[in-house]
């Protein structure tokens, strides 16, 4: 390991893409201040209005993120629940829950919790050559970031079963047979597919996509009745909403849209005492 990363940078481009770049070479992993960091910036990008889309990537063609640091394990054992695992819920489930589509760009192999953080995200771009696995079981330890829940519903409980029961890696080509991933692409076009493809949200409506995001990330967790009302409620507001001047009078001039309405707002959870 290097003996200064940066452990994550962040910037936002002109267009509306923030990069969180995980730098904690050689393997990215997830050290305590890289979590400090992650869980300040994704905080920072809630509150920025400017940022339309996110993509998360790490440095180098070795790893996205290779899960957590197991020497912090030995040093921080008693106390691991408490500081490691709640600053990896706080900063992944503050990632699923941003206003806007965020897109993982897979530079390299994602365990444990890289490949939750990979699970945070809407879409996920793998390189060719990269794996991606839960292998926390062979440690005796609990994928407790995201793994457990978010996996069964991405790719259905009995291939959750099989990732998590035997914490066996599966290479980018079986990774997008299941839909574990959107898109298998050469390691050195991953970064460059994320950033056009997140450009190309950014410039979209940024109302609707962020109740889009919204409802698909709850699909399931609401009763049919809920999701309806939901869905109402979203309509209502995005047909209220000037991208929908705008989105009707591009189409029928023949240019595209300029759409400028600002996304949604973040939800907040509540804090201890409160009510959510």
């Amino acid at each position: 390991m290097l003996s200064n990363p940066n452990y994550v940078d962040y910037r936002l481009q002109g267009d509306g893409v923030a990069v969180l770049v995980l730098d904690n070479p050689p393997l990215n992993l997830n050290a305590l201040p890289t979590l400090r960091l992650l869980r300040q910036h994704v905080a920072q990008m809630a509150d920025d209005a400017r940022v339309r889309c996110v993509v998360v990537t790490g440095t180098g063609e070795r790893a996205f993120c290779a899960g957590s640091d197991v020497h912090e394990f030995q040093a921080v054992m008693d106390d691991v629940v408490a500081r490691k695992l709640r600053l990896e819920n706080e900063a992944f489930n503050g990632l699923a829950e941003l206003p806007v589509p965020v897109i993982a760009a897979l530079n390299g192999t994602a365990l444990g919790g890289g490949a939750e953080i990979a699970l945070a995200c809407d879409l996920r771009i793998m390189a060719a050559d990269a794996r991606i696995g839960f292998p926390e079981v062979k440690l005796g330890v609990f994928p407790g970031s995201g793994g457990a829940f978010r996996l069964p519903r991405l790719i259905g409980s009995a291939r959750a079963f099989e990732l998590l029961y035997t914490g066996d890696l599966i290479d980018a080509d079986a990774a997008l047979r299941i839909g574990l991933v959107n898109r298998v692409v050469p390691q050195a076009e991953v970064l460059p597919t994320a950033l056009a493809l997140a450009a190309r949200l950014a410039a979209g409506p940024a109302l609707a996509l962020s109740m889009i995001r919204r409802a698909v990330r709850e699909a399931g967790q609401q009763s049919t009745a809920q999701a309806i009302a939901q869905s109402l409620a979203d309509s209502d507001a995005v047909f209220k909403g000037p991208d929908v001047v705008e989105g009707v009078r591009a189409f029928f001039e023949k240019r595209p849209a300029k759409f400028t309405a600002a996304r949604h707002a973040v939800r907040r959870p509540a804090k201890n005492g409160e009510q959510s």
